[in-house]
């Protein structure tokens, strides 16, 4: 049975490692719904965050691969119980229509929206939430005949719920090793 996960990558910084993780997925017939690359809180260490759609036993064989590459650190794989995550929407619209009317200053109120920046020919809106809820706000600007001009969502952010980062138990443990080794 396919569910979504969330495959968290730390890595080095290294040129064409998109392309080599990205192989991976591409082999194994695996869309990537989403994909963000960010520093981590690790100095010197990026932060792959990948949403994926397909079955447990798939994703476990792709996080295995994915470790393999040299640049990798280490790789996780969580349901989305198990993280905190968000996207981030920005909707430009014309800023006549949005002033012609309240109903469009109240859509974007209820769904918790700001507005970022308003120019006499248009204005940017930004959403921070689930993908439904950034879904929700571009259909009922459309719903109310604004006209999006533009649209664009990012790519998931996650972390894990657990107290504990994985990654830094993960590195305390090989450190240890490594200092064994050079004894």
């Amino acid at each position: 049975m396919k569910e979504e996960f969330i495959i968290s990558a730390y890595t080095e910084n290294t040129i064409g490692l998109l392309n080599r993780i990205t192989v991976i997925f591409t082999r194994r017939h695996v869309n990537i719904e989403s994909l963000t690359v960010s520093e981590s809180a690790l100095k010197g260490i990026s932060k792959f965050t990948i949403v994926v759609r397909t079955e447990r036993a798939l994703v476990e064989k792709i996080v295995q691969q994915i470790e393999k590459l040299v640049e990798v650190l280490k790789a996780f794989y969580h349901t989305n119980d198990e993280m905190i995550y968000q996207e981030i929407a920005l909707y430009k619209v014309s800023t006549e229509t949005l002033t012609s009317s309240n109903t469009i200053e109240q859509l974007v109120r209820k769904h918790g929206a700001r507005i970022l920046e308003i120019t006499k020919d248009y204005t940017v809106i930004e959403k921070t939430g689930h993908e439904k809820e950034t879904q929700d706000l571009f259909e009922g600007l459309n719903l109310l005949g604004v006209g999006v001009l533009q649209f664009i969502r990012s790519g998931r952010i996650a972390i894990t719920r657990s107290p504990i980062e994985k990654l830094s138990e993960f590195l305390k443990v090989r450190d240890a090793i490594l200092s064994k080794q050079d004894d």
